[in-house]
């Protein structure tokens, strides 16, 4: 555990942005193959299913690697212990969003620990940090970034590092949930208070109606 310093909390605030991108950029790209499979597909499940396996199949042909299927809990362990691949956060974050947008069903929190503690675990040198200090800075605030439960990420936190870092912790799940703005692994659920007035969205919509850009009812 690093010392509390203004450098260390300058860095902790630096990557938890970067975290929370991360969570919008899974989240986007989530929805994204989910709509563009029902569309070209005609909401066909079987076909929607067989087209999503089969680029599955590419995809771990492509990166050599079964890594990136299933919960991938050996990798997230790795991410403690000693370096992963650079781009591990990537590949998990493509391969969830096919499986998941073209209708598979499965779990979201552990690939969204995955891609979180790879991720730090790969920033941890840039920004001076311990690989494994970053990862577990990384698997929570992605995960709070594209669930927006900053409570339970952060109570999360502190049952799992037994009390450890909790400055971290806190400041981790706030600036990665403030950074993913109105966006979210689930479209159907609602934002009842928008997170800044300069966002400008209307309470208690759905994040696909704002995502859709949908005309709030008055």
């Amino acid at each position: 555990m690093p010392t509390l310093t203004a450098g260390t909390i300058l860095a902790v605030t630096s990557a938890s942005v970067l975290f929370g991108l991360t969570s919008v950029l899974y989240s986007q790209l989530r929805h994204g193959v989910e709509q563009w499979s029902r569309r070209l597909l005609y909401e066909d499940m079987m076909l929607r299913a067989m087209t999503g396996g089969l680029a599955l199949i590419a995809l771990t042909l492509l990166v050599g690697s079964r890594d990136y299927l299933g919960r991938g809990l050996p990798m997230l362990r790795r991410s403690f212990e000693g370096p992963v691949p650079p781009f591990a956060f990537l590949a998990k974050l493509v391969f969830t969003a096919v499986t998941m947008g073209t209708g598979f069903r499965g779990g979201e929190v552990i690939p969204l620990f995955f891609m979180g503690a790879t991720l730090g675990n790969t920033l941890g040198p840039l920004f001076g940090l311990p690989r494994s200090f970053l990862a577990a800075m990384g698997m929570i605030a992605v995960f709070c970034g594209g669930t927006n439960v900053p409570i339970t990420a952060f109570i999360f936190a502190m049952e799992s590092f037994q009390g450890r870092g909790l400055t971290y912790f806190f400041l981790a799940s706030l600036v990665s949930y403030i950074t993913s703005g109105q966006h979210g692994v689930w479209p159907g659920q609602k934002i009842y208070e928008p997170k800044s007035r300069l966002i400008g969205a209307p309470a208690g919509e759905s994040i696909m109606k704002l995502e859709r850009g949908e005309p709030h009812p008055d």
